[in-house]
């Protein structure tokens, strides 16, 4: 299994979100990461408020989450976000979140598609009954990540999870459509898998919750995101044929669509590393 990657796909303005809070990410328990992909850990303590923004994955993510000046911790799960994912954070605060491999969160809740959270943030015990706000503290309030990591290992390995082939081939669907920037057409691709278009798009409803030309596209943009904000001369036209558009207009209306300003805008307004 892939270790936890260090780059910060899909993050809008990294450096600062970056500048602002502490990040980090950490393998899971061995046994967990067939369909864990990593943990990652927030904290923040800001004299004012900041809105983060991400483009998110096509996974689903268990956060445990303590805003300090706003109550007590609390667990929430967090379908795929179709559209710009924003989290207000305001004074301190923390959170330990669970990022499922696109495709393996299905194992953990096998009694609905995964399509059935799309969109959708829902307090984690309607998912998870032993959720509750006793587990939310005992894994978000100690000081160091070696117990937080810990707690979270022991939440997960508790919960029932059964091996499952399909969540396993939707698992290894999903990384070929990420590294493989040639993955341009549904038909073309099912093909390639030796699956019928029906059959790969019931296969990513049920174990990824969005249809793989919405993985296929959104991968497009988290590269065009990673370039306009680590580069200044990146050649549109160029990068959008690399990508599969039709030309650079189609390039520009998507990111523009998903992340709410044209990307050379976006490239002038992040801050430095």
């Amino acid at each position: 299994m892939e270790a936890p990657r260090h780059d910060t796909r899909g993050i809008v303005d990294p450096s600062g979100l970056l500048n602002r809070v502490r990040f980090r990410r950490h393998e899971p328990a061995e046994p967990l990461r067939r369909y864990v992909e990593w943990y990652w850990l927030i904290d923040w303590d800001l004299p004012l408020p900041y809105a983060s923004h991400v483009v998110p994955h096509p996974a689903v993510n268990l956060t445990f989450q303590w805003d300090e000046d706003e109550g007590p911790p609390y667990a929430e799960v967090t379908g795929v976000a179709l559209g710009l994912y924003t989290r207000k954070l305001t004074g301190r605060g923390r959170v330990c979140g669970v990022k499922f491999r696109p495709g393996g969160f299905r194992p953990y809740a096998p009694e609905a598609p995964v399509s059935r959270w799309t969109g959708r943030a829902l307090p984690a015990h309607e998912v998870f009954p032993p959720a509750t706000a006793d587990t939310a503290r005992t894994i978000v309030t100690p000081a160091d990540d070696h117990a937080r990591v810990a707690a979270l290992n022991t939440f997960l390995l508790a919960l029932p999870c059964a091996p499952d082939p399909q969540a396993d081939q939707a698992m290894s669907l999903v990384r070929h459509i990420r590294a493989d920037r040639t993955v341009r057409r549904v038909g073309d691709f099912a093909e390639e898998q030796g699956l019928s278009v029906r059959a790969l798009q019931r296969l990513f409803s049920t174990y990824v919750g969005v249809s793989p030309k919405w993985c296929i596209l959104r991968y497009r943009i988290h590269e065009a995101l990673e370039r306009a904000g680590t580069r200044s001369d990146v050649d549109w036209a160029t990068l959008a044929a690399d990508l599969g558009y039709a030309d650079q207009a189609h390039l520009v209306r998507d990111f523009t669509a998903t992340v709410g300003v044209p990307p050379t805008t976006y490239a002038q307004g992040v801050e430095p590393a």
